[in-house]
Parts: C-alpha cells; sequence; structure tokens
C-alpha cells in the first residue's frame, strides 16, 4: 500500500501541472478568441442588415416615407429589445408601411436591425407597431427609422 501512495502522488502532481499549463495556455489565447467572438458577430450584424434591406428591395412602386414614421424610445422587454413605431398617413387613401428599425447603442454603433410592417394605416390617421430586436442587447439602445416605405 505504500507503494502505491508514492506512485499516486506524483501522477496527482503531474496532473495538477498539466492543469495548471492548460489554463495558462487557455488565458493567453484569450484574446484571439475575443477578436474571434467580434469578428463573428459584426458578420452577423452584417448579415441581419443585409437581409433586412433585401426584404426593403422587395417592395414595388413603395413611395419614400420616413417622414411620415417615427421611433419611440427603446426599452427591454424580456429578453429583446423593444421600441414602438408610429406611422401617420397623409394621404387620403390608406395605405401599408413597410418600415427599416435600427438599434444602436450610445455611442451610435449598429446593434441591430428589423423590418416592421404596418398593414392598412387608415387616411388621415396613425398606426402603430412594436418593432423587436432579433437578440439580446445590452446598455442603452436607441432605435432609428432607417427608412420606410409607403405602399
Amino acid at each position: 500500500m505504500g507503494t502505491r501512495r508514492r506512485r499516486r502522488r506524483p501522477v496527482a502532481a503531474l496532473l495538477a501541472l498539466a492543469a495548471t499549463g492548460a489554463v495558462a495556455g487557455a488565458t493567453t489565447g484569450c484574446g484571439a478568441a475575443e477578436e474571434a467572438a467580434g469578428s463573428i458577430a459584426s458578420s452577423v450584424r452584417s448579415s441581419v442588415a443585409s437581409a433586412a434591406q433585401r426584404k426593403m428591395d422587395e417592395i414595388r412602386d413603395g413611395a419614400n416615407a420616413t417622414a411620415d414614421v417615427t421611433a419611440g424610445p427603446a426599452s427591454a422587454d424580456g429578453d429583446r429589445t423593444v421600441a414602438t413605431v408610429t406611422a401617420t398617413n397623409p394621404k387620403n387613401a390608406t395605405a401599408d408601411y413597410t418600415v427599416l428599425v435600427t438599434f444602436r447603442d450610445d455611442g451610435g454603433a449598429f446593434l441591430d436591425t428589423v423590418v416592421l410592417t404596418l398593414d392598412g394605416v387608415p387616411a388621415g390617421a396613425a398606426k402603430s407597431g412594436t418593432a423587436r430586436s432579433n437578440r439580446t442587447l445590452t446598455g442603452p439602445t436607441t432605435a432609428e427609422v432607417e427608412r420606410a416605405l409607403r405602399h
């Protein structure tokens, strides 16, 4: 039995040293991992923005109506960020609005974008809907109407 204990101690010591080395190696790679994660997040944001823009480009015979649409303050709703978007239809006929809403941080950096459709906005009246972020956003966030089409 005494022999077994002596053999276990060196093995335990080697395992402890190996674990320490692995942690040290992982620690030195954190910067690279953070950079890779940032690059992936940037790519995802770019893809989301491109998809939203393509959705807007699908609208045929839409009139620029950005001046008719406003976004309220952004707020948390569960794990998402939301903002009330209101379209005021100045025309004499009911119209649909497709709105590109962008969420930005307090420094103005792009965080997320969504496309919201407000169907059947009555002539001379307003209608509201909720723009909801695609993912969890943290920190102070604002919602902006990037583009709106009346059709």
